[in-house]
């Protein structure tokens, strides 16, 4: 048998570090949307992609992998948001034996309502503790995991993509 690979103490730091972020950040975010809109992190996160997505659908497949969920927590969820008018599914306009999942003008609304918020909230809790280099090395080594947890993560499909939170500016049809 061989000996356990045991963690340095400079690695046990970082990784108490990343697993209290992992708990805290969440529960800190999905407190203030409930705070704003009785809507939970998860639930934005849904709004935001399918905001961001051309025709502001997706197939509920890709809408699972932009999410990091399974199709059945999913469905539940766009349940959940369907019976307050902020999505709607359709068979997809390319192959009717796809969902999509459609956000509807009122989400539209509820998610350029939230986002300010939000983001300031996100820029609040992460950002302003962080410079420029250690953005950089945030998403780097972001990616690094991610990639081992998931290589062929959405996030890996393209690479010029710069907002995840929706920071464009909110005219015409831009991504909250």
């Amino acid at each position: 048998m061989t000996e356990p690979r045991w963690l340095s103490a400079q690695e046990r730091r970082a990784w108490l570090a990343l697993l209290s972020v992992n708990t805290l950040l969440p529960a800190a975010l999905d407190a203030h949307l409930t705070q704003l809109n009785k809507l939970s992190l998860f639930d934005y996160n849904v709004l935001a992609m399918l905001s961001e997505a051309e025709g502001r659908m997706l197939p509920m497949k890709e809408l699972a992998s932009r999410t990091s969920a399974s199709l059945s927590r999913l469905s539940h969820v766009v349940t959940k948001l369907q019976a307050r008018g902020w999505i709607d599914r359709q068979p997809s306009p390319d192959d009717a034996r796809v969902t999509t999942a459609h956000l509807t003008d009122a989400g539209w609304e509820t998610i350029v309502d939230l986002a300010p918020e939000h983001v300031e909230r996100v820029r609040q809790l992460v950002f302003d503790a962080l410079g420029p280099e250690d953005v950089a090395r945030l998403s780097a080594i972001g990616e690094k995991i991610v990639g081992r947890l998931q290589d062929e993560s959405w996030i890996f499909r393209d690479p010029s993509r710069q907002r995840l939170l929706g920071t464009a500016a909110h005219d015409g049809g831009e991504a909250p």
